[in-house]
């Protein structure tokens, strides 16, 4: 994040039970997904771009950053959350008639609600993907 400020993260159950199985496999680390070159940062974006390279991705259509933008445009047009409970969940600057200074709210029952409906509607579009 661009600010350093604390951020809660809501997640669903289905990474949450990703993320208890890869840390009985990981052990305690700082980072879910650490840097390669450095276990003690965050895993760069070009190191997501350059993975969904190898598997045939065109990053010049679609980079790591992209699912973002993908995934604030399906929770508003398809799932039809508020744009101000999914600006709280990217992290955005939430813009508020008072102005920010004023606007103190986190939404996380919101948030959890939306977190675990987005990812229902992924396992829902995994699922309607013909097995070859």
């Amino acid at each position: 994040m661009k600010t350093r400020a604390p951020h809660i993260v809501p997640l669903a159950a289905q990474p949450l039970a990703l993320f208890r199985e890869l840390h009985e496999l990981t052990g305690r680390r700082r980072y879910v997904f650490p840097g390669a070159r450095n276990p003690k940062r965050a895993m760069l974006e070009s190191a997501v771009n350059a993975a969904m390279r190898r598997l045939g991705i065109n990053t010049e259509t679609m980079t790591g950053h992209g699912f973002r933008a993908t995934a604030r445009t399906i929770l508003d047009e398809v799932l039809h959350f508020r744009v101000d409970i999914i600006e709280h969940q990217l992290a955005h600057a939430v813009k508020d008639p008072n102005g920010r200074a004023y606007n103190r709210t986190a939404h996380l029952p919101q948030r959890i609600e939306m977190m675990q409906r987005w990812a229902d509607y992924l396992d829902e579009l995994r699922r309607d993907i013909p097995r070859l």
